[in-house]
């Protein structure tokens, strides 16, 4: 047993970060819309995940080089400054939502210490403290990856048991209402926003420098798959959970609320916490932004570096200097976003649906790297990890153009 937990480290480091508080908000907001629907897009999306994290583990301990300088030896580095660039831009996106969605777990409590006076703009003030923290934490840990393995184990384990003991308690607690067909099936973005929260290309292009990290070579390929599995299953059923205690509470209620503030989410809490709900949901989002918030600037900020041939390891000067402007960058575009008019819940969803844009890019090089013909023996990638990963990249492009229309849309109405 002890053997197979050290087997578990980079891809829950993955999961961590794909699990923040913007997954949370978008998967309770698809429950409530599209009820059961949203069950089978997990589901897909974790098996379409966990075929892209394997083949970037197995491209991680295959090759010598790390990802970028692999792609850049064999096609030129201006390529892979642009695939180091699409990824920040991903995480830029990815880190923005975070950033909302923290501010929108811990304004329940800041309007409760205020009196019930709005956050306006202590938020901000939130966002620039909460960031400087976080860079702070970036200078100044020592052994940075194992420190963060160590967390994400935690954390993601005290999440799972949060979820499943709310969603045995709501399951358990009889519905106060009468079941009525929804007048409308959800919202779009929201269904998209789960998939690119479940189904992130660029986490899983991180994979391929955590293993390096952990330090494993090709003959810890097992492990890695065992890894892989194990960590994207978890993050599968949480999000399920999640979805699911949110179509429970609210699908198909005469009054469902549009779901556009944490307190409407914090309801699907109220069977086992009452009037708590919304303070306990408010730590909750604030425990899934510490998840993600410095791990997912970090896979911004290392692979940009790798991708100009300044470095890739965790700890180093360039990635941490790039991982600290990923950390501005998405909190400059959260902080923008927040002057705007509209719900954080759809502000949040919309830039969570964004990140798929990216994807077929990172996929696309994920699979070159692992159909080398230099791959032979034991580094030959197995068939099945590459037909996955295959499928995967196939819906990313078809998601994409999706959501590129869906964007444009949305732009001329």
């Amino acid at each position: 047993m002890k053997n197979l937990w050290r087997s578990i480290g980079p891809a829950m480091v993955v999961a961590a970060v794909v699990l923040g508080p913007g997954s949370i908000l978008t998967s309770s907001k698809v429950g409530a819309g599209f009820g059961g629907m949203g069950v089978p897009v997990v589901i897909a999306a974790a098996i379409m995940m966990i075929g892209m994290v394997a083949l970037a583990a197995r491209i991680g301990v295959s090759y010598q080089g790390s990802t970028c300088d692999e792609l850049a030896s064999r096609l030129g580095r201006p390529l892979a400054i642009v695939v180091g660039l699409i990824l920040f831009l991903v995480v830029a996106l990815f880190q923005s939502s975070n950033n909302l969605a923290m501010v929108a777990g811990l304004s329940p409590l800041i309007e409760m210490m205020n009196g019930g006076k709005a956050v306006g703009t202590n938020g901000q003030i939130l966002l620039l403290l909460f960031n400087a923290v976080l860079i702070g934490v970036l200078y100044l840990m020592r052994e940075l990856y194992r420190s963060v393995e160590k967390l994400m184990k935690f954390l993601i384990g005290v999440m799972v048991v949060a979820f499943l003991f709310n969603f045995l308690v709501v399951y358990l607690t009889p519905r106060s209402f009468e079941f009525t067909a929804p007048k409308d099936t959800g919202d779009l973005f929201a269904l998209i926003g789960l998939i690119g929260t479940t189904f992130s290309v660029g986490g899983a292009f991180y994979q391929s420098y955590l293993v390096k990290e952990k330090g494993w070579g090709i003959s810890d390929a097992k492990r890695g798959l065992f890894d892989t599995v194990v960590s994207i299953s978890v993050l599968g059923l949480v999000t399920v959970v999640i979805l699911l205690t949110s179509m429970r509470v609210f699908h198909g209620r005469p009054d469902q609320p549009e779901l556009t503030s944490v307190d409407q989410v914090a309801r699907q809490l109220e069977p086992l916490f009452g009037s708590w709900a919304t303070v306990i949901f408010s730590v909750g989002i604030v425990a899934a932004a510490f998840s993600s918030f410095l791990v997912n600037a970090m896979i911004g900020g290392t692979v940009m570096s790798d991708s100009l041939g300044k470095g890739s390891r965790l700890g180093k000067g360039w990635p941490i200097h790039l991982t600290s402007v990923a950390l501005l960058t998405g909190m400059g575009v959260a902080m923008l976003s927040l002057t705007q008019s509209g719900s954080t819940v759809t502000l949040i969803t919309f830039a969570q649906a964004l990140t798929v844009v990216g994807n077929p890019a990172l996929g696309a090089t994920l699979l070159y790297l692992g159909t080398r013909p230099e791959l032979v023996g034991a580094r030959r990638i197995p068939r099945w990890i590459l037909a996955l990963a295959s499928v995967g990249f196939l819906i990313s492009c078809v998601v994409a153009v999706r959501t590129a229309m869906a964007v444009w849309d949305k732009i001329q109405g």
